[in-house]
């Protein structure tokens, strides 16, 4: 089963400083994560200034800056990993480097059959 690891954080800019002394543990994470053989793909996302969302409403494409809801904490990236059940995925999310600041939302790739795919 795949499932995505959404990582949330508060909405600020590190500082130079904060990410030189964060990148290698999120380095030694994603090591981590490839070396268990459940890593699929995972990226870091720009800040929510550099986000738009897109709504089409009655035929009209509207184009807003930033994320559709207003918080305090922001999509920062993602993991798709594939992992043999919920538990091992929530294992996965609890060793990430944000867990004293942060959360990791754990959500289930919905899988869809191949009739209806094609």
């Amino acid at each position: 089963m795949r499932y995505l690891l959404l990582i949330y954080n508060p909405d600020r800019t590190l500082s130079p400083e904060e990410l030189a002394e964060n990148m290698p543990r999120w380095f030694a994470y994603t090591d981590a994560l490839k070396d268990s053989g459940v890593y699929v793909a995972g990226e870091a996302l720009q800040g929510s200034g550099a986000a738009t969302t897109v709504r089409v409403r009655d035929g009209e494409t509207l184009i807003t800056d930033g994320p559709f809801t207003e918080t305090k904490e922001i999509l920062g990236g993602f993991y798709l990993i594939d992992a043999p059940d919920r538990e091992t995925a929530e294992h996965w999310a609890a060793r990430m480097p944000n867990m004293g600041f942060g959360c990791v939302e754990v959500r289930p790739i919905m899988p869809i059959p191949a009739e209806v795919a094609s």
